[in-house]
């Protein structure tokens, strides 16, 4: 079966956490760019801003916006949210500002294998276990996306096609090369005995722009996280050829969707989103970050967030997850230079 193995590479341990209260002390730090704020009103000391490294609608911006919509329902911070929707450079360019905030301990930044990759892509030299790391959210699969009126039927009737001539079909991703919706159709162009260098990928910022892409006929084929084209697949604008995980979704939408092993290609392939905090920040700060996001996972609304969304629960925290985002970075540096894409 063809996977990315998480391989795992050490990171010293910081001595034991104090698991301290939510005690928010610093005024908030307020940015240009923005795309949406909370409705709660109290105690500006409480504030946060909330970073989003690509356009409304896209992954990143759902999982920020369903976590930050589960602590202002809850109030657990007692303050406001700023959400900012940071477009540039498949996520790069957030990740510049998050590392140039050092110390800011009112900012966070929801981001995932995207940013990574496109760390690499647009030869930045941050890694994203240089910021702090406060928690993996989910894991969510991609999958392979057509407009209503594709030729396409099926998986199978796609595979043939690439197979027969893989630059008569071009297909587009919402993130930057090296991220998750460019890795996945490289992969699974690798395990179906196509030559990644003979794909032709077009990069969008995110699925908004994916969306207008595919129904636009720009492209033929798109690669990307299912949760933000349920709406558009279930009016039927849009059909889900396969889906990239082990088992097929469970959402009403999406539940007769074959996997892409079904459609015999030995592939697996998941995708995951985090947050991060700025570098610089306290232990005791990232205390308490990170209890606050296991707060908010624990409410209902996010985890109804997670079902509506066919996400996978992955939640992981501190320094476990700063050694999976360091050997994140690896893995998707080997497999860059496996496909010859760097």
């Amino acid at each position: 079966m063809v996977s990315i193995p998480h391989m795992k590479v050490p990171q010293p341990r910081r001595s034991a956490r104090r698991r301290a209260t939510l005690a928010l002390a610093a005024a908030t730090t307020l940015v240009a760019a923005l795309a949406g704020c909370g409705v709660t009103r109290g105690d500006a000391s409480n504030d946060f801003t909330v970073y989003i490294p690509n356009s409304p609608g896209g992954g990143y911006d759902q999982t920020g916006r369903a976590a930050v919509s589960a602590m202002e329902r809850n109030d657990l911070t007692g303050g406001d949210f700023e959400i900012s929707n940071i477009i540039g450079a498949g996520g790069s360019v957030a990740m510049s500002r998050l590392m140039n905030a050092e110390g800011d301990e009112h900012l966070m930044l929801y981001m995932g294998l995207g940013v990574v990759g496109s760390l690499y892509s647009n030869g930045n030299d941050y890694r994203p276990q240089d910021a702090t790391p406060i928690a993996k959210l989910i894991e969510d699969q991609e999958g392979v996306l057509v407009p209503a009126d594709s030729p396409f039927e099926t998986f199978e009737d796609f595979l043939a096609a690439w197979r027969a001539d893989p630059g008569s079909v071009v297909v587009g991703g919402g993130s930057s090369v090296g991220g998750p919706d460019h890795l996945f159709p490289m992969l699974l162009a690798q395990a179906a005995g196509i030559d990644p260098r003979e794909v032709r990928y077009v990069v969008y910022d995110g699925g908004g722009p994916l969306t207008s892409a595919l129904l636009g006929n720009k492209i033929q084929v798109g690669f990307s996280g299912l949760g933000e084209f349920e709406g558009q697949i279930a009016s039927g604008e849009l059909r889900a050829l396969a889906v990239s995980g082990e088992e097929r979704l469970e959402t009403e939408t999406l539940a007769d969707v074959p996997t892409v092993t079904e459609g015999g290609v030995d592939l697996v392939f998941n995708n995951w989103r985090g947050v991060l905090a700025p570098p610089g920040i306290s232990e005791e700060r990232q205390d308490e970050l990170i209890a606050l996001v296991e707060e908010m996972h624990a409410t209902d609304e996010w985890q109804q967030a997670m079902a509506d969304n066919g996400w996978i629960d992955a939640l992981q925290t501190g320094d476990e997850f700063g050694e999976f985002l360091a050997s994140e970075d690896a893995r998707v540096a080997d497999t860059l230079d496996e496909l010859g894409l760097r």
